[in-house]
């Protein structure tokens, strides 16, 4: 009987080569692909015995992968997303080994059939037009942080760049003239260009002529010259919303986040009667299904606008009674 494989030099060999050589994925995708195969090993030591590096390929047959992520939801209370997302980089890894191990066909479709969790879909949360204006009024444009701040508010909510692609670009990727764009690179290191608005475009020129801190090249930099982080911007943004409640009741029963702001560009496409299958490409959706999440959110704001009208008072029919002769005479003259 021949013997079972070592994984340890599959999944080194499965990083190092296809992952990151052949197909060039994003160091985001490597790392959440990497975290996924620590939990996987870790539980094994802890059900097997057996360190990972000592792991044969029929250890990790399909009711062990079911196991694995059975406990992922006791012991670490996740939900049906997350376990999906593990069991995606498991078929992965498994779709890379059904070329590389044709011995163990079986066992790699079994774990290929393994179905994922159904999951509720999210309702789009996305600020209205009056809670936009308070938004954007809230940086103080008398300092060179309120002007960043505005700026940045005004691009991410005109743009619907992710938080990730706006914390990465550069004052270079900003192109100004005739059709003015923004060019960034997104997931699956796909570039794209999102146009800039004439309102936005205008900001932007302002916002270019002022002498970058330290020099730098960042479009949005710390006060030090450095590159704002993800979390920096999420701070100001909870900043600036705070203070807008102020001014904006609505926004006090609402949890704004960077992508809210992305919904809400979305939302303003769609408003403005831009084709679902464009949003998908200003976005940078993979697929128009991801997109399809702002028509329900926009068909469900129609129908609650139209729950509020009031019906038009009509007279309930009688029965037909002829019009007077003499009348019919006089209106015949």
């Amino acid at each position: 009987m021949t013997r079972s494989p070592s994984i340890a030099p599959l999944i080194e060999r499965y990083f190092a080569q296809r992952l990151m050589h052949q197909r060039g994925v994003s160091p985001h995708t490597v790392a959440s692909y990497r975290d996924t195969f620590r939990l996987l090993l870790r539980f094994a030591q802890r059900r097997l015995g057996k360190p990972p590096s000592h792991l044969d390929l029929a250890d990790l047959d399909a009711p062990f992968i079911i196991a694995f992520l059975d406990d992922l939801e006791a012991g670490r209370a996740i939900g049906a997303k997350t376990r999906n997302l593990r069991l995606t980089a498991i078929r992965a890894f498994f779709r890379f080994l059904a070329f590389e191990e044709p011995a163990s066909s079986g066992q790699i479709q079994r774990i290929l059939a393994i179905p994922g969790k159904l999951t509720e879909k999210r309702e789009v949360h996305f600020l209205s037009r009056p809670e936009i204006d308070a938004v954007l009024a809230a940086p103080d444009r008398t300092c060179w942080l309120g002007r960043r701040d505005h700026m940045l508010l005004l691009f991410a909510i005109q743009t619907g760049l992710r938080l990730s692609e706006i914390a990465s670009l550069d004052r270079s990727d900003i192109m100004l003239g005739t059709g003015a764009h923004v060019r960034c690179v997104g997931k699956g290191r796909k570039e794209r260009r999102t146009p800039l608005a004439g309102k936005v475009r205008a900001a932007m020129q302002n916002w270019l002529k002022e002498s970058p801190r330290g020099g730098a090249s960042a479009l949005f930099p710390n006060i030090h010259g450095g590159r704002l982080s993800p979390d920096a911007i999420q701070y100001l943004l909870a900043k600036h919303v705070r203070t807008a409640r102020a001014h904006c009741p609505s926004l006090r029963h609402k949890r704004v986040s960077p992508h809210v702001l992305r919904h809400t560009a979305a939302m303003e496409l769609l408003q403005a009667g831009v084709d679902l299958s464009v949003i998908a490409l200003w976005l940078g959706h993979e697929s128009i299904l991801t997109t399809q999440a702002y028509l329900h959110a926009h068909i469900a704001l129609k129908t609650a606008a139209l729950a509020k009208l009031q019906p038009h008072n009509m007279k309930r029919p009688g029965r037909f009674e002829p019009e007077d002769r003499l009348l019919a005479f006089l209106d015949a003259l």
